[in-house]
């Protein structure tokens, strides 16, 4: 839970900051104020969606297209694609649907979803992913370190 949390921490603000900055074609205070807003609503959506129905999606294409000789980071690399994939499509969505309440242009949106996926994909591998493997690194050490304490 909390590997996801961080990492839909970091993907919402940059995603976030990125869309409401272009639709309004500048960051300033009201600007920044709208996406600070927006943060608590937009991060339980994504939280939801990936657990409740991307991640379970991601799992189960991971394990069709790779085999079991396959390496952990080759199984990584496929569910961090298919993941972005289906929540950059469903939050570009979203997003419009947020930005321009329940409509047909709200559908609109999804001309944006190319650049969605390209950014989020970049922000998941260099931005997101290796500061929540870091501290579940750090976690699991002092785990251990706690662990091998007891015994002693």
């Amino acid at each position: 839970m909390l590997y996801g949390l961080i990492i839909c921490t970091i993907t919402v603000i940059i995603m976030s900051t990125v869309n409401i900055g272009l639709e309004f074609g500048k960051l300033d205070t009201e600007v920044f104020l709208i996406i600070l807003k927006s943060f608590p609503i937009i991060l339980i959506i994504a939280m939801l969606l990936e657990v409740l129905v991307i991640g379970r999606i991601a799992e189960k294409l991971v394990h069709t297209f790779s085999d079991n000789t396959d390496g952990f980071n080759a199984k990584i690399l496929f569910t961090i694609f298919f993941t972005v994939i289906g929540m950059s499509l469903i939050m570009t969505v979203i997003g419009g649907m947020l930005g321009k309440g329940i409509s047909p242009d709200s559908f609109g949106s999804l001309s944006h979803w190319p650049r969605n996926f390209s950014i989020a994909l970049f922000c998941e591998l260099l931005i997101a992913q290796p500061p929540a493997r870091f501290v579940m690194k750090k976690l699991h050490l002092r785990q251990e370190d706690k662990l091998d304490y007891d015994f002693d």
